[in-house]
Parts: structure tokens; C-alpha cells; sequence
């Protein structure tokens, strides 16, 4: 690790911050095509940070649509705000983090609060998103941040926005696997990926300091087959599906292979679970909201 490199790719971080807030507001304002800039600013800040994306698979165009990506680092927002026209969600307490809560509200992040007093309002505007502003949602099913070297099981209730029609149209849904592959050209491995990788109680200052004086990173990112709830017997199968999806996207990018097989293709017939099923919320908005503010729900 180098500090010298790290203190100035911080510099050159904050500068252009600084220099593409201005413009950005300004686009937003008169309806310009932020999205575009948004993307511009999220590939310049790759560069900064020495990350190479590698992209893989088609993303897709059907709209409304809500993307589930597997959730490693707050790397992860760089890398898909850099191949994605779309926004995040997070947690409210996201938006009063120094610096990145500037950053995350400037692109657009829906915030997400635990006050039951906050659903309907939040309820619309993640119905306005998709439906209205026909603007992407990116989320992280997991609930949390991992090591990198696996994917954590997926909360189900993250799926009931897109169980069932919103405004009278079907929400696709896109598995998204996201894996941190290789360090100046040569593998990873289990001993460098706590490098990227965000968890548990790792203070966020040191580690970016860390990551920032680090070698170049290779992130792979795979867009699989978009969904929608339609053949699924239940959000519970949805959400496996996708689930082992995105865990079969990780496993070939980090070991060159499937594991455990892949999935199925989606039909009817449910997954074996005897668990019982909770009641159906009428509002499947309303019902992503709900369950967003449990403390885990949302990174």
C-alpha cells in the first residue's frame, strides 16, 4: 500500500467532485440527461480509484424494472452507477454520512426510513420511479454487505415490489452479480479481497485509505435473464431464483465455475419450502417500504 498514492487519488476524488456538482445540479434542474452525467462521473471516479469493470450479459431495456445486485463494498456503488442509468436504494441514515450522503442524494438515491409515518411517501416515490420516471431501482437483497467470496441469502421481502403490478404493469426484475476478480492483472484470492470487500465492523475511513493506496482491481459485472414475477408460484421463488442466479454469477467469475448448479428456468412450480407463507400486502410498494426499514434491510 502506498500512502502518497492514496492521499492523491483522494485529491483527485474530491476535486472532481467538487467540479462536476455545479453542472449536475444544473442539468437536473432544466431536465437535462443527468443519468448520462451520472454515469460520466461514476466512470471517471473507476478511473480515479484504478478500477477496470468488465462487463458481461445484456442490460436490459424492459421498463419498469428493479435490478438485484449482490452487495461486497461501497465500491459496489461506483462500479454499477458506472454501467447502470439508474438509481439506488439505502437506508436513511446513508443520506447523514459525511460526504457520501451529499453524493448519494445527488444521484438521486431513494432513502429509505424505519418511521412507519414515512411509507405512503416513500411508497410513491418508488411508484413514480419506476413507473412515471421509468428509472431503474437498484437494490441489494443480501441486507448487508459480504466478504466477496460468497453471496448471503436473500431477504424475500425486498421482492414484494415487484410481486405483483404496479400502476397496472408488470415489474421486471434483473439479477445482477457483482465479483472483485483480480489485483494488477493476477487473482485475487481469499488474502487481498478483505482489501475491497466492506463488512461487519471494518471502520470506513481506514479502509478506504487502505483501498485507495492499493494496485488496480478488476471487477466483473454479469447481467442475467431479466424476470418477472408472473411464472414464479410465490416472491419466495422469485427471490431464490435470483438469488442463486447471482450466487452462480460470483462463483464462475471468482472459481470458473457453477456452484451449486444453475437454477432452473423459472415456471410455477414452487421451490420446496413447507414454511408458512405471511399474508399478501395489497400494495406491493407499500409493502418494500415496510420491510425496508427492518435495521438489515437495505445497504
Amino acid at each position: 500500500m502506498s500512502h502518497v498514492i492514496a492521499a492523491i487519488r483522494l485529491l483527485f476524488f474530491v476535486l472532481w467532485t467538487l467540479l462536476v456538482i455545479p453542472p449536475y445540479v444544473l442539468v437536473m434542474a432544466v431536465g437535462g440527461p443527468y443519468r448520462a452525467m451520472a454515469r460520466f462521473y461514476w466512470s471517471t471516479v473507476c478511473r480515479i480509484t484504478n478500477t477496470d469493470v468488465v462487463v458481461r450479459g445484456a442490460r436490459t431495456e424492459k421498463r419498469p424494472l428493479v435490478i438485484v445486485a449482490n452487495h461486497t463494498s461501497y465500491m459496489d456503488i461506483v462500479v454499477l452507477g458506472s454501467v447502470v442509468n439508474g438509481a439506488f436504494v439505502a437506508k436513511s441514515e446513508v443520506a447523514n454520512w459525511p460526504g457520501f450522503g451529499v453524493i448519494a442524494k445527488l444521484g438521486r438515491t431513494v432513502f429509505v426510513d424505519r418511521k412507519r409515518s414515512a411509507a405512503l411517501k416513500q411508497r410513491n416515490e418508488i411508484v413514480r420511479r419506476l413507473v412515471t420516471v421509468r428509472e431503474p431501482l437498484i437494490l441489494f437483497p443480501e441486507g448487508t454487505s459480504n466478504d466477496g467470496n460468497r453471496v448471503l441469502p436473500f431477504k424475500t421481502t425486498l421482492f414484494n415490489v415487484a410481486e405483483k403490478p404496479v400502476e397496472g404493469e408488470e415489474v421486471w426484475v434483473q439479477p445482477v452479480s457483482i465479483a472483485y476478480t483480480r489485483v494488477d492483472g493476477l487473482p485475487m484470492g481469499y488474502g487481498w479481497r478483505p482489501l475491497y470487500a466492506w463488512y461487519g465492523d471494518m471502520d470506513l475511513a481506514s479502509h478506504l485509505w487502505a483501498l485507495l493506496g492499493f494496485g488496480r482491481v478488476t471487477v466483473e459485472v454479469e447481467f442475467h435473464e431479466p424476470v418477472t414475477a408472473a411464472p414464479f408460484a410465490h416472491r419466495r421463488d422469485l427471490s431464490r431464483w435470483c438469488e442463486e442466479t447471482v450466487r452462480n454469477g460470483v462463483s464462475r467469475a471468482l472459481h470458473g465455475r457453477d456452484d451449486p448448479p444453475p437454477p432452473p428456468l423459472p415456471g410455477r412450480e414452487p421451490v420446496t419450502d413447507t414454511a408458512a407463507l405471511p399474508g399478501q400486502p395489497a400494495e406491493p410498494a407499500a409493502a418494500a417500504v415496510d420491510a425496508a426499514r427492518s435495521p438489515d434491510a437495505v445497504t
